[in-house]
């Protein structure tokens, strides 16, 4: 174990408290680390929606750069970033048990314009926007860039009621304000509160250290929401949603796709046995897209080109 394992990760607060989570444990174990922060095109282009910068991968693609290079060994990354469809030769090394899953209205300590016609509340995920459209038709949704920090600050700097954020994120780094709201009628990101550590393929070393910290029960449920997201050739970005959760032995699995305008939705909301998990996300996945997600999904891409 003299070997030092470097771990990538981007420069945020979150995406560092998120490494050296991984880098405690890989220490635990008796493996030697470093961290190397490198900062990704996601966090540098911050005056265009995600969508429009037209990368896959948007925040792991830099990472994934200096992996292939053998300038990192592990990239540490926030699942729900993470492309489907990883590059040649790096492989999924390993998922962390996942944490929270719900997104976070956070407002200004006034609530009254959820029951009223007017209201803006900022985001820059489409998932989000459509969702909170879907509920919410006649509110304005405003976007909305940046790391966790720097959007609490743009909410608190404007006249927006609210703005929504993940969870998990806020509550990794202590920044979970008093004013929030639980939106518990959202259906999260895909692998939303799951932390992955991506390897080479040629890299048995590495492989074998970051394998100990895998969490199964996290591996199966985020696989099949990614599976669902693959099917229906959604990227990060698109307006779909979906989780799994796992209870005696039993999979419940929630997961919808929404048009922009959230006024479309084709979505399953179903149960079954853990031990039937193999391809799940890809038959629900094509039962959703045969049941009116095909349509939605080709309005989208004809709408963001």
């Amino acid at each position: 174990m003299n070997k030092v394992i470097r771990i990538g990760t981007r420069d945020s607060e979150l995406a560092l408290w998120q490494a050296n989570t991984v880098k405690k444990k890989l220490e635990d174990l008796g493996y030697k680390t470093e961290l190397t922060p490198v900062k990704s095109t996601g966090d540098l282009i911050l005056d265009k929606p995600l969508y429009e910068l037209g990368i896959t991968g948007v925040f792991t693609k830099t990472l994934d750069i200096a992996m292939i290079n053998g300038t990192i060994d592990i990239a540490v990354h926030s699942m729900k970033d993470v492309p489907t469809m990883l590059p040649k030769g790096i492989i999924q090394g390993a998922v962390l048990e996942r944490a929270n899953v719900e997104d976070l209205l956070i407002h200004k300590g006034n609530t009254d314009f959820l029951s009223e016609e007017h209201g803006v509340i900022a985001t820059g995920s489409l998932r989000r926007k459509a969702q909170w459209l879907h509920k919410y038709p006649s509110h304005t949704v405003v976007g909305l860039r940046g790391n966790v920090n720097s959007r609490m600050q743009k909410l608190h700097d404007n006249n927006w009621n609210g703005a929504i954020f993940a969870k998990a994120g806020l509550e990794r780094i202590a920044l979970k304000p008093e004013n929030n709201t639980v939106l518990d009628w959202m259906i999260p990101a895909p692998a939303q509160g799951a932390i992955t550590i991506a390897v080479m393929e040629n890299n048995p070393y590495v492989q074998e250290a970051v394998a100990q910290l895998n969490h199964i029960e996290t591996e199966i449920c985020t696989k099949i929401e990614r599976d669902f997201l693959r099917t229906l050739e959604g990227g990060c970005s698109a307006p779909i949603g979906a989780l799994a959760t796992i209870d005696n032995n039993t999979i419940h699995f929630n997961a919808a796709v929404f048009s922009l305008d959230g006024s479309q939705k084709a979505a399953v909301n179903t149960s079954f046995p853990l031990k039937d998990h193999l391809n799940k996300g890809i038959s629900f996945g094509q039962q959703v897209f045969n049941e009116g997600g095909k349509s939605i999904m080709e309005e989208i891409r004809k709408t963001i080109n």
